[in-house]
């Protein structure tokens, strides 16, 4: 950087999918805005986590970035395949069913069933795109431009120093930089680290790696494969190029007696399915590895700075949720930024939103991941968990009543637009665990314990919550009590308007029935979909205390179901073999 003291609006450090979103947002949506990223590598560059969730697609097209990683061919996810647990047999998790994947030209727009889906990216290729697409908007990026220290008066950051002894100076400082912690240390803030999730990664990329499955034109499933001693994961990345890495906990590592090569190289001979895939392929480049450690910062935003994407924290790899992590985060940030630099609204709420919010997905998707390593366990156990579960969510729970908690979902802030956790819808919540434990952990839903229900809020007050779309933040009515909130926004909207109308079941769901006719949310399958998001909002309304439920023998009771239709994901015995037949028979080849 030829000066000395650079000064602007945004410094962001770290040029990875966080830093490049951020940027992007920030001019997209006000192009004055002097931004700045700094980079400490040159790119393109390899880096590990390559698999997306459905919610970054929408954040790509905001972005208006979506047809260039459309026209890089990555293959489109449609879910993935597991050997987990304690069955042999493999099992499907699923955003569109197979069967109804339509073969389509690519690059194809961000629509109908591409909205469903996700990618699985090649990250040198990636991150290269994204970055130089905010460079295109008018962010200034710096490539190999190293930060060697974080000025800073008191909470307030004052400039960094770079390696070659000029400074940046900005109003606002955004840590993307990834695991290091760069602000973290400066800034003084500590991270919670799950002594359940303390593994370590071993990988490589592997070139003509058979796919496991081919679906249609580009699709395919990623394969998450258990062996005693840990899992592999096998993603493919491109027509002759794979992903595949080994996760065991660190303990194991230390007292096997191998290198991390040898481990490794072990482990792929140890999966029978991931043996016969690269048998005829070649390992390009050198096994790489790293700690795997889960952890969540403190706090994620100061006087003047924010982190995002990994410097904020770290779920398991088990879910694939880094990458939507980090997007998503970033694009909280961006508009939290344009906000508060345009005067339009209050610093503190922005940042307070944001604290708040993104720690409890981080929390929550850990804790997620430690359901679901604990389903290799028992039952028992695994019940026994769910009361550390949720208290960590300040709920004083049995394990009965905890794993009924974390079965019917209770994470209805996760989202403000519909019930869910770790990007997983609720109705997707409740197929995972009941798939886990079959019919001995599937008591139903809560809601079909009654007929009459009315809203309770008692002690609850109604404040303001942001709800961010087209650049802008809009102040969204909510009622907030002991630290759970209810927006008055999404499905949850909805449905408190439904009962403004009615108490009665039969009436509530016809009503949900005919507004789902007309309503402009929900998916492909529109009607059906918002009745399951509607019904899954009643269902955590009345297990968060902010409906009552009553009995009346005068009425009639219902029995309401999942239908994995309604849900964001399917989940299924493995049935490969029958793809084409099922896909030809609902007319999805072309």
């Amino acid at each position: 950087m030829s000066m000395s003291v650079r000064t602007g609006d945004v410094a962001i450090v770290g040029g990875g999918p966080g830093g490049s979103t951020l940027a992007t947002l920030l001019k997209k949506y006000n192009p004055s805005l002097d931004v700045v990223i700094l980079e400490k590598e040159k790119f393109p560059r390899d880096h590990v986590g390559e698999s997306h969730l459905p919610p970054i697609g929408a954040i790509l097209d905001e972005m208006g970035v979506w047809d260039k990683i459309e026209a890089a061919d990555f293959p489109i996810k449609i879910g993935a395949t597991y050997r987990w647990g304690n069955t042999k047999d493999l099992w499907d998790f699923e955003f569109l069913p197979p069967a109804n994947f339509k073969d389509e030209e690519r690059p194809a727009k961000y629509e109908g069933q591409r909205r469903l889906t996700a990618f699985q990216v090649d990250r040198p290729i990636y991150d290269d795109i994204l970055l130089r697409h905010a460079e295109e908007m008018g962010t200034e990026v710096h490539e190999e431009t190293l930060v060697r220290e974080i000025e800073h008066e008191g909470d307030r950051i004052t400039g960094l120093v770079l390696a070659d002894g000029s400074r940046v100076e900005a109003k606002y400082y955004i840590d993307a930089a990834g695991n290091i912690g760069l602000f973290h240390r400066a800034m003084g803030v500590d991270a919670l680290i799950p002594e359940t999730l303390k593994n370590i990664a071993i990988w490589g990329y592997w070139d003509n790696a058979e796919w496991a499955v081919e679906i249609g034109v580009g699709g395919t499933r990623v394969q998450v494969l258990s062996i005693d001693c840990g899992w592999i994961w096998f993603i493919p990345l491109g027509p002759t190029r794979t992903s595949i890495g080994f996760i065991c906990p660190a303990d194991y590592f230390k007292t096997c007696d191998k290198s991390a090569e040898e481990l490794y190289h072990w482990a792929l001979q140890e999966e029978p399915r991931v043996r016969e895939l690269i048998e005829n392929a070649t390992l390009d480049g050198e096994v790489q590895a790293t700690k795997d450690w889960s952890y969540c910062a403190n706090k994620l935003c100061g006087e003047n700075w924010f982190l995002i994407g990994d410097s904020c924290g770290f779920a398991d790899p088990i879910l694939a949720g880094g990458m939507t992590l980090a997007h998503t985060g970033a694009r909280i940030v961006a508009y939290a930024l344009l906000g508060i630099l345009s005067g339009e609204q209050d610093a503190d709420w922005l940042k307070e939103h944001y604290d708040t919010t993104q720690r409890k997905r981080i929390s929550q998707y850990i804790r997620f991941a430690e359901f679901w390593y604990s389903f290799n366990g028992c039952f028992t156990d695994l019940r026994d968990y769910t009361t550390k579960i949720a208290g960590d969510a300040g709920l004083k729970l049995d394990p009965q009543q905890a794993f009924r908690w974390l079965s019917f979902g209770g994470f209805g802030h996760e989202d403000f637009a519909s019930p869910g956790l770790a990007t997983f819808d609720l109705l997707s919540v409740k197929e995972i665990t009941k798939f886990f434990l079959g019919g001995e952990g599937d008591a139903g839903w809560e809601l079909n314990n009654f007929n009459v229900f009315r809203m309770n809020l008692e002690k609850a007050t109604k404040e303001e919550i942001p709800i961010f779309g087209e650049g802008k933040t809009i102040r969204a009515q909510a009622w907030k009590r002991d630290g759970g909130t209810l927006p008055l926004v999404g499905y949850f909207g909805e449905v408190v308007e439904v009962l403004r109308k009615h108490s009665v079941l039969q009436d509530i769901y016809r009503e949900f029935e005919a507004r789902g006719k007309t309503s402009r949310m929900g998916g492909i399958n529109k009607g059906s979909y918002y009745v399951g998001q509607c019904m899954s909002s009643l269902e955590t309304m009345l297990l968060d205390g902010w409906v009552k439920g009553k009995l009346d023998s005068k009425k009639p009771r219902g029995s309401y179901a999942v239908d994995p239709g309604t849900a964001d994901v399917n989940m299924h015995w493995n049935y490969d073999d029958q793809i084409a037949e099922k896909r030809q028979a609902r007319g999805s080849t072309v």
